[in-house]
């Protein structure tokens, strides 16, 4: 349509009726040519408009996401709002957290309390370029340190990361697990398992049991964490962000040693710290990993009531497990008295797991007898110096308790 316009306003001579026709030819030849290339070009700049958005600054997306409020509303006005909920959201309840805390655990009440105000403020800190908190917790195994991490996790509504740094001991591709593999091997497809939780929960509660067991190699990636505020994922190089997240790391290092000093030094924590922090060296940590700890706490021994209260929700917790519920005061006032005796037998290395375990070998099978038979609930008797387990009531019916294992 060009070149025929051409002709009918210019007259045609032989010089421009030869480039006229020219022009014609060229175009007819390869215009499905140009038309192939533009959207090429379109297609290329759609490609790289993508991969720019995905790694642009995060205020990027706000931006672009809030671009209608320019026309609707006041937009500054929205975003000082919205930065105000953000910081109100940030700041706790730290006398509620911490009762919520100690109505769950049971013998760490000074912890809980000193965990709260700690975690009060360091999350209200606007400007932080370090995780919100880095603690480590000391102690007795079995006084409540892994447990009250997931509690934690649980009353913040945070998602809780659990590592169990036995698993990662082995050697330095124990890292890889974490922190993800190098680019051209095996499982570098994938993000590892602290930077691939850590991207999609920024905010998460990351608990690192027994650390004292991981391998030297695991531990310089969470030094930069702590350290630097991110950590690197291997497959790809990008800096996954930690300013949100809050360590716990549990140690059953140094047990009769901490034990003792939480006792000397009570009343003063920052000597309890100091002298916490001496005992833990000489007993292999590592000095650059207690040099980026926020705070230790000690968890004290379980003592007195404490033990029967701790060996009763375990056992609570057991028979759960078999979808029964124990019988309001269905439990024979022996029983818990003897599953005492014997955590007190067991000295520094006494779990409540381990002795409510010896009392589960011992009526499993009636739990197992009563749950078939379709009973809800269970008392437990001493009857000729043994535990037994009697069925206590079908579902929706009242019964007499019957011995399960002569049902």
């Amino acid at each position: 349509m060009v070149v025929q316009l051409l002709r009918q306003v210019w007259p045609a001579t032989s010089a421009l009726s030869s480039w006229y026709v020219a022009t014609e030819l060229f175009l007819r030849t390869w215009s499905w040519y140009f038309i192939a290339a533009g959207l090429t070009l379109v297609f290329l700049s759609l490609v790289c408009w993508l991969h720019w958005l995905d790694r642009a600054p995060q205020w990027i997306y706000r931006v672009i996401s809030m671009d209608i409020l320019d026309r609707l509303t006041n937009k500054q006005q929205v975003q000082d709002a919205a930065a105000l909920m953000d910081q109100e959201s940030l700041v706790i309840d730290a006398e509620s957290l911490g009762a919520a805390l100690k109505a769950k655990v049971v013998g760490q009440d000074a912890v809980c309390n000193d965990l709260s105000m700690q975690l009060r403020r360091r999350l209200a800190l606007m400007q932080r370029q370090k995780p919100a908190g880095v603690f480590l917790f000391a102690g007795p195994p079995g006084t409540g340190k892994t447990y009250l991490a997931k509690v934690l996790a649980a009353e913040l509504n945070r998602k809780l990361l659990h590592f169990d740094m036995t698993q990662f001991s082995a050697g330095s591709f124990s890292a890889t697990q974490l922190f993800g593999m190098t680019k051209g091997y095996v499982g570098s497809d994938s993000y590892g398992k602290l930077t691939g939780g850590l991207r999609d929960h920024p905010a998460a509660v990351v608990l690192l049991d027994e650390i004292e067991k991981a391998h030297p190699e695991v531990l310089k990636g969470f030094l930069t964490a702590w350290n630097d505020g991110f950590v690197t994922e291997a497959s790809d190089g990008k800096q996954i962000s930690t300013s949100q997240a809050i360590f716990i790391l549990t140690s059953n290092a140094a047990t009769d040693v901490l034990t003792a000093l939480q006792k000397d030094f009570a009343a003063d924590p920052d000597s309890l710290r100091m002298a916490s922090v001496n005992a833990l060296k000489e007993n292999g940590f590592a000095p650059e990993v207690l040099n980026r700890i926020d705070r230790i706490f000690v968890f004290a021994a379980l003592a007195g009531l404490d033990v029967a209260r701790v060996c009763a929700l375990e056992m609570e917790a057991m028979i759960r497990g078999y979808g029964l519920e124990v019988a309001g005061g269905g439990v024979d006032p022996v029983i818990i008295v003897q599953l005492m005796q014997r955590y007190r037998r067991m000295g520094s290395a006494a779990s409540s797991r381990d002795v409510v375990r010896a009392l589960e070998e011992s009526i499993a099978d009636s739990l197992i007898k009563a749950r078939q038979l379709g009973y809800d609930l269970i008392e437990l008797r001493i009857e000729d110096g043994k535990i037994r387990a009697k069925a206590s009531q079908k579902a929706g019916l009242a019964a007499k308790p019957q011995d399960a294992d002569r049902e």
